[in-house]
């Protein structure tokens, strides 16, 4: 622990200072979370006296007191702040408190209870994501500090909601950069074998432990509610579909036919299975494989759509990948307008927080001009607003799209 201890104001505890160094403090002025280990004044609070997950005051040069947060000294980001100022203590109060308000936002926003509760440090929570599925509650970690944190987040949790069941299930790769280990839990009540998902009058059953990440993308739920003007009567392709989102949704909104593709029989069986239990199953196919192939081979056959979707996972997940993964999103995007129907559409997606919204943009151009067609941009696309972005943190705006229509030149 470092020597030096800093008071809070209003319990008086007292908790060992993360010291910055002088000019290093203009970032978390402007509202960013997190302090980076070469940020920190090592002389004055060396990092290794910290304890991994500790409470910390974190200090300016000036020993003026920025906020309360916590720290893992063995990370490239080794504190975030969770607290501005040191009003309040860090416990599980605060987490209620948090948890209220990011419930206001949401129950404004939607009108069932199907939405991402906590998305991390837009809602004041850094290192903690929570989705609703009704009384069902899913979180997940990925700090090392907010793990600390857990049993206070499951006694919020169970305060304001009451749930049915909160299922932890704590994997990925974050958690491998804080070497947190991997496991799923059940924190309340019993695990329920199908979470349930109503989005645009569709319900979903997604298995419960076989499915990916928290279960569901509410990211692109906002986005999904523009299908009824862009799908009805229309031939729509759905690649990288997982469970269906935007092809259940397309078919529900008046599509014609709906073909998902995805390389996951276990998603596409929820396909199948939200089909028939929506009454859509006449027409929604499945088509399983990798997309790449299923799109040349379609093309093969000479298939044609008037409205192609392209919902990839990211392609590009460290910034030394760009390149690779640049050219990626300008293949898959021309493959998949070789598919269009004359003055077809193409929803093309990107959540790639490494890739600019302008650099998929140029990417599909360039896929456009390479088959000698050219692209009107009618809609920009980003994540759900149960996904706020904090202006002062470009991390948590990470999802970007376009719905265009593509010509022949």
């Amino acid at each position: 622990m470092s020597e030096d201890l800093v008071q809070a104001e209003e319990d008086g505890a007292e908790l060992p200072g993360l010291f910055l160094k002088r000019g290093e403090d203009a970032r978390l002025r402007q509202g960013h979370l997190w302090v980076f280990s070469n940020e920190v004044d090592v002389k004055r609070s060396p990092l290794g006296e910290f304890a991994p997950g500790e409470q910390v005051a974190i200090v300016d040069a000036s020993e003026r007191v920025l906020g309360l947060g916590y720290v893992n000294p063995n990370a490239l980001i080794c504190a975030r702040m969770v607290e501005r100022g040191a009003h309040h203590p860090l416990d599980k109060s605060l987490i209620v408190h948090r948890l209220k308000v990011a419930l206001a936002l949401r129950e404004q926003l939607y009108d069932t209870p199907h939405y991402r509760l906590v998305f991390g440090e837009s809602d004041g929570l850094p290192g903690l994501v929570i989705d609703r599925f009704g009384e069902v509650f899913v979180g997940q970690i990925g700090t090392l500090g907010m793990e600390g944190m857990k049993a206070w987040i499951v006694e919020a949790v169970a305060k304001v909601f009451r749930p049915r069941a909160f299922l932890w299930k704590n994997s990925g790769s974050v958690r491998k950069l804080e070497a947190l280990p991997e496991y799923d839990e059940c924190a309340l009540g019993d695990w329920p074998e199908f979470l349930e998902v109503v989005e645009g009058g569709v319900t979903f059953r997604i298995d419960s432990r076989d499915s990916q990440k928290t279960g569901w993308f509410y990211d692109q739920r906002d986005n999904r509610d523009r299908l009824p003007k862009l799908v009805k009567g229309k031939r729509v392709l759905d690649v990288f579909s997982y469970a269906g989102g935007w092809g259940l949704r397309a078919a529900a909104a008046g599509a014609s036919e709906v073909i998902c593709v995805d390389a996951s029989a276990t998603a596409l069986a929820v396909v199948n299975r939200a089909a028939q239990d929506n009454g859509l199953a006449e027409r929604v196919k499945t088509l399983q494989g990798d997309a790449f192939d299923v799109l040349k081979s379609l093309r093969q056959e000479r298939e044609r759509f008037d409205v192609v979707i392209v919902d990839p996972p990211a392609f590009i997940k460290r910034k030394k990948d760009f390149a690779e993964g640049r050219l990626a999103y300008r293949r898959i995007n021309e493959m998949a307008m070789q598919l269009l129907a004359r003055d077809g559409l193409l929803i093309a997606c990107s959540c790639s927080h490494h890739l600019p919204r302008t650099a998929l943009l140029d990417a599909i151009n360039q896929g456009a001009r390479h088959l000698d067609r050219s692209v009107q941009v009618l809609m920009s696309l980003q994540q759900s607003a149960c996904h706020p972005v904090h202006p002062a943190i470009p991390e948590t705006d990470y999802l970007k799209g376009y719905v265009c229509r593509v010509l022949p030149s």
